[in-house]
């Protein structure tokens, strides 16, 4: 994130600079968004190291939230700065801006879209091996800018090609509405995080998971919640075990359930794991054979989906 920042802070010079030789409202939109991604990246530095500090007695869940804050601080700036785009875009079609030196403005954007797009796919990589979030969004609003880099030195050429101005405005408002978009939705991401929306794909890969490696004795599990803090996954769930096992016995099915996720999921993960006795209307749907105390036939196995394991009931065959 720090190599990340320092680039950022050259490519903004770079873009400045285009803009000062060309006079171009298109390249003035991609330096100002640069000096978010400056700002944006100071703080994102500053969240990865206060993220990675260990758990203390006022943070139990750790620091890794602050992750998500820190995004959703990059999404609202990158959003206003899109809308000031559009104005000043709007602004230049009554002032008739005069654009100068358009094959430079072209070989320094092309030059700092190639730069974005190599340092974002590094983030983006990074961001997945360490699972980072914000590692991630940051890597991807550099891709993003590259996309923009793209259409701006088309829009660019066009405007040496044929001298018509307006071309000019027209991409800066164009590029104004693409930065507010993309910032919004990286706004939107952080605020479902931070309000601890349910990620569907990483409870389907644990379901799928369970399913895949359940023992007869894991009569059902439920109640089921997939919590993210920055990098750490927190997990909970309650679990059906035979009621007449001793707690030696309950405490190692519950622990072959905490080592199958953390070893298979490969992320930092925190598992509690709260176990609950089976009941009567458990025997049909249990499938522990020579079980001393049924009180019922076993009639199918219910596999586990997202709807019978989020609610918090035991399964049976009305679930």
């Amino acid at each position: 994130m720090l190599l990340v920042l320092i680039i950022s802070t050259i490519l903004m010079l770079v873009k400045f600079t285009a803009y000062w030789l060309t006079h171009s409202n298109a390249i003035l939109t991609d330096a100002i968004e640069s000096i978010v991604n400056v700002l944006a990246g100071s703080f994102a530095l500053f969240s990865i190291y206060y993220a990675s500090k260990p758990k203390d007695e006022d943070h139990p869940y750790g620091h890794g939230k602050i992750e998500f804050f820190s995004s959703g601080f990059e999404g609202g700036m990158i959003t206003i700065a899109g809308v000031g785009m559009v104005f000043k875009g709007i602004a230049a079609f009554f002032k008739q801006d005069q654009v100068e030196a358009v094959d430079i403005g072209i070989y320094l954007t092309a030059f700092a879209g190639v730069i974005n797009y190599l340092v974002g796919s590094v983030l983006v990589k990074r961001g997945k091996a360490a699972h980072s979030d914000l590692m991630k969004a940051s890597g991807k609003h550099l891709i993003s800018d590259t996309v923009s880099s793209i259409g701006l030195v088309i829009g660019l050429f066009l405007v040496y090609l044929t001298k018509w101005m307006w071309i000019d405005y027209v991409v800066a408002i164009g590029f104004g509405f693409y930065i507010a978009y993309s910032g919004f939705k990286i706004l939107k991401e952080s605020v479902f995080n931070l309000l601890d929306k349910a990620d569907d794909a990483k409870l389907h890969h644990l379901v799928e998971l369970l399913n895949t490696n359940r023992r007869a004795k894991w009569i059902d599990i439920h109640n089921l919640r997939v919590l993210k803090y920055g990098s750490l996954l927190h997990v909970d769930c309650h679990i059906t075990l035979p009621w007449y096992d001793n707690l030696e016995t309950t405490h190692e099915e519950v622990d072959a359930v905490d080592k199958l996720v953390k070893t298979k999921l490969e992320h930092e993960i925190e598992f509690f794991i709260h176990a609950d006795p089976c009941l009567p209307v458990s025997c049909p749907v249990c499938q522990i054979a020579g079980c001393p105390v049924r009180k019922a036939d076993f009639v199918k196995k219910l596999d586990w989906t997202i709807e019978n394991v989020l609610p918090d009931r035991k399964h049976t065959l009305q679930t």
